[in-house]
């Protein structure tokens, strides 16, 4: 028995095998696997060429009804109102035109829930919050915006103000909004809020006087009673919590390879007035409200 030369033979496989491995690992990869490797990569914002989930396409989201004054007649794509113009706006300035963007309906609670996106950015009014940062990344913000309280004409609540006069009240809002957030937050109040999957539930049991007041943001605030409740008025509006305003971001995948690109896109279009400009065509009715403290 010989064993030497076969554990020359062995070696020398081996030898062969790992040079030929570093030879491959050093070589230049095609150029197809190499735009594979950093296509997704943060950072990589070529116009019209972004790692979107369909190549070409930029997909938008947002909930169905979509409401006024954020967009025009329940049509996300019509480009009116102030959510949809903003949102066609920033794909221009990514590089994608009307016909590339793609909508999608997504419910608002499932926007900012933990789990791979099916959309590139939704757009709905969701407030940015470091709660909500541990499941999905965020833009800059969009809008500044105050959250208000919305009761019937002569009624008890509409009398309202301070936030002590609405602590005895029973009060509702949207589930998982930042409305409800203030209602348990801020007003805390002796009997539990009510939580509606839809705003047009909330306001529902607003006419139907199962509750006495509801919480939204301060422009559907204004619509809602100068266009849907017109025996609603505006009781107030809050105060910002914290040092930061209140802001409105569009949600994108935890970790997504866009996000710095959208951010970037956001704040070009508030650097040079876009996004004042688009806040007053199309919310400049939600003009001041008094503020209960």
């Amino acid at each position: 028995m010989h064993p030497a030369p076969h554990a020359l033979r062995r070696a020398v496989a081996v030898a062969t095998t790992a040079l030929l491995a570093t030879a491959l690992g050093c070589a230049p990869q095609p150029e197809d696997k190499a735009a594979d490797a950093s296509s997704g990569s943060a950072g990589t914002c070529a116009k019209g060429e972004l790692a979107t989930k369909t190549s070409g396409k930029l997909t938008i989201a947002t909930d169905e009804p979509a409401y006024e004054p954020w967009f025009k007649d329940d049509k996300p794509a019509g480009g009116e109102g102030f959510e949809s113009a903003v949102a066609y706006t920033v794909a221009k300035q990514l590089g994608y035109d009307k016909s590339a963007v793609v909508w999608q309906s997504v419910p608002f609670n499932k926007a900012f829930a933990p789990g791979e996106k099916t959309f590139d950015f939704d757009i709905n009014q969701v407030s940015i919050s470091d709660e909500r940062k541990k499941a999905v990344d965020f833009s800059s913000g969009y809008y500044d915006v105050r959250q208000a309280v919305i009761a019937l004409k002569d009624t008890k609540a509409a009398k309202a103000k301070s936030i002590a006069d609405l602590k005895g009240l029973k009060l509702g809002a949207q589930v998982g909004t930042t409305s409800l957030n203030y209602i348990d937050d801020v007003v805390k109040p002796t009997q539990e809020a009510a939580a509606y999957a839809k705003n047009d539930q909330a306001k529902s049991a607003l006419k139907n006087g199962q509750v006495d007041a509801i919480v939204v943001d301060l422009p559907t605030a204004f619509y809602i009673t100068a266009a849907e409740v017109t025996d609603a008025t505006i009781v107030g509006q809050f105060e910002n919590q914290g040092a930061a305003p209140e802001q409105f971001g569009l949600v994108l995948d935890k970790g997504s390879a866009l996000t710095s690109c959208v951010t970037d896109a956001v704040d070009a279009l508030r650097e040079d007035g876009t996004l004042d400009k688009l806040e007053q065509q199309w919310l400049s009715d939600a003009v001041d409200a008094p503020v209960l403290k």
